[in-house]
């Protein structure tokens, strides 16, 4: 009896990993706290308007809580296989969509929907992650046939990966979604051992290892001058200037910085406490969002920034540690690829609020306001959690 109770839907299935499952609870939540809190700088004058936010994101939240039990109960490889036609098929329509909505930032990456004087958007590029992994996993995982070239293993998922590279990157013009959903796909064909793929490998590994030395040389060497002194009106370069000096361009694309580097210099131990922030009344554009590690630090101070690293340390940890167990190569690329999605917006957000490197506008996962990144990251830990089952009853194929 109590394990047919344990089986129902609206609980996760025998031989789930209860740390991530709690890990991931306790961070949603401190989200929605932060985003709400960061919100009410934006939304001051406007009550209706903050009401409507926080709605909104407890709505993306119990909506992607959902599809965690849901695909956590549903998903196995050979279903996914068997639509793996509709998976891609929607994905593509589902990106495309996005050029028929009016462009924000030069970006038509969202879907965006009218509620009266206020909209729900949703963006597309953020579920392609997860469709990458499965594309990736399905193709490319546990060949049998080792007489088999390259450019038959790769010609197909390497061409519906390019395709929503190219929507992504060129059409809709977000290329730090591009950037991550290439670096997902990158790990992902990092994992197969078969003879055809391992020189293509290395390759990508030595590509990646010359990709960092690139920043590294701009950024530490008189080249970082030839940057700063440039008078380029292209945006992408401005970012990257304000990077390395945001008071090159103080009113312009270093404003955020600068707010932020307050924040953090304001947050101190333990912070100014929960609401009490003060950079978020002072005109912070993204503090909800791009910015929330900036709130985050100053009303929590460097103990919430390491609650949320510990936080998201423990699950990546955790799925490697699967991925170390479990054979079946398909498995292991989700799960290593769902960390390193997890890892990769952490870098990048935590890099581009700090200066480290430009921003590129991606999210802090569970914490930036934003529905789109919750549901599919939810949805991705959902996938985890099916496989985690599956490996530790004996089930899994």
């Amino acid at each position: 009896m109590s394990e047919k109770k344990k089986n129902h839907f609206y609980q996760l299935p025998i031989g789930y990993d209860r740390p991530i499952h709690l890990t991931l609870i306790a961070l949603t939540v401190f989200g929605l706290i932060m985003s709400t809190s960061a919100s009410m700088g934006t939304d001051a004058a406007d009550y209706i308007g903050l009401i409507f936010t926080v709605a909104k994101q407890l709505v993306f939240v119990g909506a992607g809580y959902i599809a965690l039990l849901f695909l956590s109960h549903l998903f196995s490889f050979s279903l996914c296989k068997k639509y793996l036609r509709e998976l891609v098929l929607g994905t593509l329509i589902f990106l495309v969509a996005t050029l028929f909505f009016r462009e924000v930032g030069g970006a038509r990456a969202w879907i965006r929907i009218p509620l009266g004087t206020y909209e729900i958007t949703l963006q597309p590029s953020e579920f392609a992650k997860i469709s990458i992994m499965l594309i990736m996993a399905i193709f490319l995982g546990d060949i049998e046939k080792q007489e088999v070239s390259f450019e038959e293993l790769v010609k197909r998922p390497l061409g519906f990966i390019g395709l929503f590279l190219f929507i992504v990157m060129i059409l809709q013009h977000d290329l730090g979604s591009a950037v991550v959903m290439a670096a997902i796909a990158a790990v992902c064909f990092l994992i197969p051992k078969h003879k055809a793929l391992s020189k293509w490998q290395y390759r990508i590994i030595l590509l990646v290892l010359a990709g960092l030395a690139v920043v590294f040389v701009v950024m530490a060497t008189p080249l970082r001058n030839v940057l700063l002194n440039s008078e380029s009106s292209n945006y992408m370069i401005r970012r990257f200037t304000s990077a390395l000096n945001p008071f090159a361009d103080k009113y312009g694309t270093g404003f955020q910085l600068i707010k932020g580097l307050i924040s953090f210099a304001t947050g101190g131990v333990s912070g100014v406490g929960i609401g009490a922030s003060i950079q978020k009344y002072t005109n912070f554009p993204a503090a909800s969002t791009d910015y929330v590690l900036a709130i985050i630090v100053e009303e929590t101070g460097i103990l919430g920034f390491l609650a949320v690293f510990g936080g998201y340390m423990l699950i990546i940890m955790r799925l490697f540690n699967y991925a170390k167990k479990i054979e079946s190569e398909k498995a292991k690329m989700v799960l290593l690829g769902t960390a390193f999605y997890l890892f990769v917006h952490y870098v990048f957000n935590v890099g581009g609020v700090t200066g480290l490197i430009p921003l590129t506008g991606v999210p802090l996962l569970l914490m930036s306001s934003g529905g789109s990144s919750t549901m599919s990251f939810m949805a991705a830990v959902g996938i985890c959690q099916a496989i985690i089952s599956q490996y530790r009853t004996g089930k899994l194929k």
